[in-house]
């Protein structure tokens, strides 16, 4: 009997994954043993795949079996280089093409209302996760991820950045908590991310850990694309250090409140109402505020009550929020709908830039709207929320009134 490993799932219920089972023996060659829904279309190519891999790591004599459910071949060239690596020690990585289409960057004060999170090692959510149409994409290397499955989990996350069309949505990736989630960062900076997500992140010396080892890996793959941060506080430690978090990164775009683990450290439990982390968000609120930055609301756990999900978005932007993470695509459509600005909020950002402009062509270093002065945030602000609305369709892109 030789050394054995294994990766993937099997099952009823999974679909568009495989299992990869690798054993390295002493002689025999490569005994390779397929069983796929698709052997009679891609039978072929997937016994290509592998035998391509086994070349590439220098395997000469195993046995392999693999049990298909209609996974793309990035999906099994994850599966079996996680199996292959429990078995070897080597640095060489098994990368499929990148997309030319994921090569994109994002800006620092990019639209956020939504970003969906997908379980970082189950490819049924991820390969069509972009035609949803979020903001924002969130592979998930935490809470989702069963804790012996994490290192399996990091290949697919790398090879889905690389392979799957996110169609311009933001690419994001939750990592660990600490120490661990410093790892998972050499799995997905070279690799196009475009954001980070920083779990439970309770000091601004976690943030500059991260940084760091961010710097460290571009410079040594020749990077210069940006990678932005967004820590999730998820603690009582975590708000009261808010503001100190917010400002310890120029690469911080905004700061997210997780209410499940935050009120599990209050001791108490998370209500429809809120009421018991009105605090916690409101001192978020005003840290991302003051920093410059977003502010990102927790997740509405209930898919099913949309009503409850359009009252609690009414009541986070009253607050200040400017986006919350999903769990289930039916979300996206509501969250976006009512955290867009209003037709009233439009029309008075349209007065505050027409009053601006008008004050500005007479040479006057004091603007007013009625009876009320206006001073430069108020007009930044304004300008915000009409790039927002053409940007969402709510006005029509001709509407270019801006000051000089």
């Amino acid at each position: 009997m030789g050394i054995m490993a294994s990766a993937g799932n099997k099952g009823k219920d999974v679909r568009s994954d495989c299992f990869v089972a690798i054993e390295l023996t002493e002689n025999g060659g490569i005994a390779l043993s397929i069983q796929s829904k698709v052997e009679v279309m891609y039978g072929e190519a997937i016994k290509k795949l592998i035998l391509d891999m086994l070349q590439f790591y220098e395997i000469i004599n195993a046995k392999v079996s693999i049990e298909d459910v209609g996974a793309l071949d990035f999906i099994i060239c994850a599966r079996m280089e996680a199996a292959i690596k429990k078995l070897l020690h080597t640095n060489k990585d098994y990368l499929p093409e990148m997309l030319p289409q994921n090569k994109y960057e994002t800006k620092k004060d990019k639209t956020r209302f939504s970003r969906l999170y997908l379980p970082g090692n189950t490819p049924r959510f991820i390969i069509n996760a972009g035609i949803h149409k979020p903001d924002g994409i969130i592979l998930d290397l935490e809470d989702s991820v069963a804790f012996e499955k994490k290192d399996e989990a990091r290949f697919l996350v790398r090879n889905a950045l690389r392979q799957v069309d996110f169609y311009g949505a933001e690419r994001m990736v939750r990592i660990n908590q600490f120490p661990r989630g410093l790892d998972d960062l050499d799995y997905i900076i070279p690799h196009h991310v475009n954001l980070v997500l920083l779990p439970k992140c309770e000091t601004p010396g976690q943030i500059q850990e991260v940084e760091e080892r961010i710097l460290k890996i571009k410079k040594e793959n020749n990077l210069s694309y940006p990678v932005w941060i967004m820590p999730i506080l998820e603690s009582a430690s975590g708000i009261i250090q808010a503001y100190q978090i917010a400002c310890s990164s120029e690469n911080i775009v905004a700061l997210a409140i997780g209410l499940e683990d935050y009120t599990a450290d209050l001791g108490v439990q998370r209500t429809q109402e809120g009421t018991e982390s009105f605090f916690a968000r409101f001192q978020l609120v005003n840290a991302a505020k003051a920093a410059g930055i977003q502010a990102i609301d927790s997740v509405y756990s209930d898919i099913d009550d949309m009503a409850g999900l359009k009252n609690t978005i009414q009541i986070s932007r009253t607050i200040g929020f400017e986006g919350m993470g999903c769990i289930h695509p039916r979300q996206i459509p509501v969250i976006h709908e009512y955290y867009a600005p209003e037709e009233k909020e439009i029309e008075r950002a349209k007065k505050i830039v027409e009053a601006f402009k008008i004050a500005e062509s007479k040479g006057l270093g004091v603007v007013s709207l009625g009876s009320k002065m206006i001073d430069p945030p108020v007009v930044k602000r304004a300008l915000k929320t009409i790039e927002l609305a053409i940007s969402l369709g709510k006005l029509n892109s001709d509407w270019h009134v801006k000051p000089s």
